[in-house]
């Protein structure tokens, strides 16, 4: 069965940036590095980039090219039936992660409307969590729907399935085309105005002043690491389908390199926009940026409404570019993570694209209706919380570990990229998969264990935000384990013949 194809480098790379700049790296970037050293932070967080992002995109991007298939089918056609399952596990992490990121999304896109006449009023926090998501019951609780939330969630499914539906080139690219430069225009004007507010240079000078002692901490480190890996969609899936449609001369080294730095630009001007803003605020409120800075959801949905109140003008053309941009970054990173199933299902059961898309796209919006209730925001939370520590964050350490170790694969990847790429992989690649990530990701993975095991968070209850039991198991530990589960029982099936017959003849 014959892929279909980028029409264009630049559509991939497009594609390939707009999956990595997705809503959270807008306000999680810069909270992380403002944590963890200011302007120091650079230090280990290019460190990282360069011995884990880059090493890794190298590698699911050689995998996904070589191999030729969704995740689960160039591990198969890589290993056989031996590696499939972890295909289908980063498949079922992206499932799950597409349901309730469509919800933040749909948030950003109401938020825009509200922009205009400032429609959150004078208490944002209020008008978040009472007014907005109507958060009235207990975590566990479900509610009735929000049909302020429902309502543009079927919106955004409806975009976002309209051009999965239209295919590679004619849904993802051109959409790509549009949504990255629009984006980018967007969060530049944002980012301008932003820096010439009255207090900018106090939240600047916040954001890059660097503590060098702070790097000296290994947590800071592991830090760096850990961002980089979340922000990169590395182990989501994501880059092996992309890049399993490249024209068969691609340079895969190349275009990882670009992806990585193109990420790491978008996030620089993040911080430079956020902190701004947030000098902004703090030279109003008279109060130090250290007291407005937060992180998470309420950085956007509750700061910055405040400091788009507060504009000297024109609040209501701002506020609408800002949270435009978060929509924009949002709607493609959903569409590459919405990708990564629907050429799974697509390939394993022999269907049709669009069988896939109604399939797989169908019953993620449907179950992100539960995030759309008056209890969503708890289901959210708490399923972000444990698919990504213990679903993305495992699989990248399961992946590096069986592919460079337990099937020594490494060569074979290496020489593939090498035959087609300008910049050859030599030994600091190998070092980099072998050695660092695994130890890096290793002692990340020890650390969350130990955390959740011995319930080492600081609330009564010991559990996380201090949910119950019942809750913590049923939303997020389950969730995070039923992924792993539905991977295992779906590598047992066999594939379809077209894609059978392709592995006999490799």
């Amino acid at each position: 069965m014959e892929r279909s194809q980028w029409g264009t480098r630049a559509g991939f790379i497009m594609a390939a940036v707009g999956s990595a700049v997705g809503l959270g790296n807008i306000w999680r970037f810069p909270y992380v590095a403002y944590e963890n050293g200011g302007g120091a932070f650079f230090i280990p967080y290019l460190f990282a980039l360069l011995t884990a992002g880059i090493p890794i995109l190298i590698m699911e991007f050689t995998i996904g090219h070589k191999f030729r298939g969704s995740a689960p089918l160039s591990f198969f056609r890589m290993s056989g039936k031996k590696l499939e399952w972890m295909g289908w596990w980063a498949i079922f992490v992206s499932f799950v992660i597409s349901t309730y990121y469509a919800v933040i999304i749909a948030w950003a896109m109401r938020y825009t409307i509200f922009s205009f006449n400032q429609a959150w009023g004078d208490d944002t926090q209020a008008f978040l969590f009472e007014d907005f998501l109507q958060l009235t019951v207990q975590p566990g609780q479900t509610g009735g729907i929000v049909w302020g939330v429902f309502i543009p969630l079927a919106l955004v499914w409806i975009i976002a399935l309209g051009i999965l539906f239209a295919g590679v080139k004619k849904g993802i690219e051109m959409a790509n085309r549009i949504f990255i430069p629009t984006l980018v225009v967007i969060f530049l004007i944002v980012v301008i105005r932003a820096v010439t507010l009255d207090g900018a240079a106090l939240g600047l000078e916040a954001f890059f002043k660097p503590n060098f002692d702070a790097i000296m901490d290994p947590q800071v480190w592991v830090a760096a690491y850990g961002h980089i890996f979340f922000s990169l969609s590395i182990a989501f899936a994501i880059m092996i389908t992309y890049a399993s449609y490249l024209p068969k001369k691609s340079d895969i080294t190349n275009n990882a390199f670009i992806t990585g730095f193109a990420n790491s630009a978008f996030e620089l001007l993040a911080g430079i926009g956020v902190f701004a803003a947030l000098g902004f605020m703090a030279s109003q409120q008279g109060v130090a940026v250290a007291d407005v800075a937060t992180a998470g959801v309420g950085l956007a949905f509750v700061v910055f409404p405040q400091i788009i109140s507060e504009f000297p003008g024109f609040n209501g053309f701002f506020g609408a570019l800002f949270f435009l941009s978060l929509t924009l970054a949002g709607l493609t990173s959903l569409i590459s993570i919405t990708e990564t199933y629907v050429a799974g299902f697509s390939e394993k059961f022999g269907i049709s694209r669009n069988k896939a898309v109604a399939f797989g796209g169908g019953l993620a919006a449907l179950i992100s209706i539960l995030f759309a209730t008056q209890g969503g925001l708890f289901f959210l939370d708490v399923a972000d919380y444990f698919i990504n520590q213990f679903g993305v964050a495992a699989i990248g350490l399961v992946e590096v570990i069986l592919v460079v170790w337990a099937f020594r694969k490494v060569d074979l990847l290496r020489d593939h990229a090498n035959a087609i790429s300008d910049i050859h992989l030599g030994g600091w690649w190998k070092i980099c998969l072998g050695i660092v990530t695994p130890i890096v990701l290793g002692y990340m993975m020890f650390g969350l264990l130990k955390t959740n095991l011995l319930k080492e968070f600081d609330t009564e209850t010991g559990n996380y935000e201090g949910y119950s039991d019942t809750f913590i198991m049923l939303g997020g530990t389950s969730v995070a384990l039923a992924a792993l589960v539905f991977g295992i029982l779906f590598s047992l099936g066999k594939w379809h013949k077209d894609h059978a017959q392709f592995e006999e003849d490799k």
